[in-house]
């Protein structure tokens, strides 16, 4: 029985990436190995994010206009998380809605470039 799925990214400067996950997300840093970092693992709710020190893919030239995800994160409250967001700064390519599918979401663009989508069951 899979009892959780915790995505692995790629970034060149774990330092900074943790700063940005913990300060502009509000994850927690739940270790890191090596010094330097050469990995290290993040999380919010009890739901984790690994970060690997490696050159990102080749980037794909219509990655934002066509907003090809990295993750889509299911949350309880997408207007308080926009919120919460909102407030510190961060980077949005799409201002929260409701969808289509019936779901109130946005998405964010994080300090390494990755689209993560954010949603919940729409009102």
């Amino acid at each position: 029985m899979i009892r959780q799925i915790a995505p692995q990214f790629f970034t060149q400067d774990i330092p900074a990436t943790l700063a940005y996950y913990k300060n502009k997300l509000g994850f927690d840093c739940l270790g890191t190995w090596m010094d330097p970092p050469v990995y290290a693992i993040v999380a919010r709710d009890e739901h984790a994010i690994h970060f690997r020190c490696a050159a990102p893919p080749t980037p794909n030239a219509g990655k934002y206009a066509d907003e090809l995800l990295d993750a889509y994160l299911f949350v309880q409250d997408a207007d308080a998380l926009h919120a919460e967001y909102a407030a510190k700064g961060v980077e949005f390519t799409r201002q929260l809605g409701n969808t289509p599918w019936e779901t109130r979401e946005f998405v964010i663009k994080d300090c390494d470039g990755r689209l993560l989508a954010f949603g919940a069951d729409a009102p």
